[in-house]
């Protein structure tokens, strides 16, 4: 739950920016087409300068903002090299580690996967989804602190590890960034615990979740964690029943080339990373889609 006491789904205040960013160009393929903005701007967090809590207004428009922030997540590059049709650099980071710490962005992923699972006939609170886990090599840059940081024998990657929750349709639920040498089983009761609180109550992951925390997670979360196993006697890639979802969603991430390798001095800056990489991909998938009129109480979960 975000932090913000201003709520989403409120109109957003006049940009008050003489920088033109009012009136800049669409030119980068990161940026939002009039469609995709139409359809986000109502899910953003109001600024509190619109409500009666009060607060210094925001200088520059949204829109562009939010275009930088895609820009940076879907290129890759540093901070201090944004484009300058952008505003200001430091801008643009405060408002993502703002958002980062109010909870913000990962709100915004619920309200987006609630709106395309909507759009795509289902139920849209999610009630089964699928866990697994990924080891990301730290940049050279040594930005990684030794903290945070470790090394996966198992696939000797040096750096973090990525641990996500998706549903059936391979869409964000939650997401950890840990250090590489924590063991997915160790990693899962928080995930779990926040995906519970988004609904789900079956959940399937593979052999490296076995242990006792799975009967725990059923007695006190009321969830049921499912151990897909691999077919015996085959040796070699196969493709297993439901876990292929989420391997498909690491996919989705790892396209982003800011989460290809882990740039982010804190754990959860990578975190908010991931976010951003899941509100590209469905902004974009939810704009192909028609949008429904109202909820059917039988869609189909």
């Amino acid at each position: 739950m975000s932090l913000n006491p201003a709520p989403a789904g409120v109109s957003q205040p006049g940009c008050v920016c003489t920088c033109g960013c009012l009136t800049r160009r669409r030119r980068y393929s990161t940026d939002l087409t009039d469609e995709q903005w139409t359809l986000l701007q109502p899910l953003l967090p109001i600024s509190l300068a619109a409500t009666s809590v009060g607060g210094r207004p925001e200088k520059h428009y949204r829109r562009t903002m939010i275009d930088a922030i895609f820009y940076v997540v879907n290129n890759g590059n540093k901070w201090r090299d944004l484009p300058a049709d952008f505003p200001p650099w430091q801008t643009v980071y405060g408002l993502l580690r703002r958002w980062c710490h109010e909870h913000a962005t990962a709100d915004l992923v619920d309200l987006l996967r609630a709106r395309l699972r909507r759009a795509s006939g289902r139920n849209p609170v999610a009630s089964a989804g699928c866990i697994d886990s990924q080891s990301v090599q730290e940049s050279a840059e040594g930005v990684v602190g030794v903290d945070t940081s470790g090394f996966d024998p198992h696939k000797k990657v040096n750096g973090r590890k990525r641990h996500i929750i998706t549903d059936t349709l391979g869409l964000l639920v939650s997401v950890s960034v840990t250090p590489a040498n924590v063991q997915d089983r160790d990693a899962a009761w928080c995930l779990v615990r926040h995906a519970a609180l988004r609904g789900l109550a079956h959940i399937w992951a593979d052999q490296g979740y076995l242990g006792d925390w799975i009967t725990h997670a059923k007695a006190l979360l009321k969830t049921t964690i499912e151990i897909v196993h691999r077919i015996p006697g085959t040796t070699g890639f196969q493709v297993l029943p439901r876990r292929w979802v989420v391997e498909r969603s690491f996919a989705w991430i790892t396209r982003r080339r800011r989460c290809a390798r882990d740039y982010e001095r804190l754990p959860e800056h990578h975190a908010t990373m991931v976010h951003w990489a899941a509100i590209i991909q469905m902004t974009r998938r939810l704009t192909r889609l028609p949008q429904p009129t109202q909820q059917d109480p039988k869609q189909p979960l």
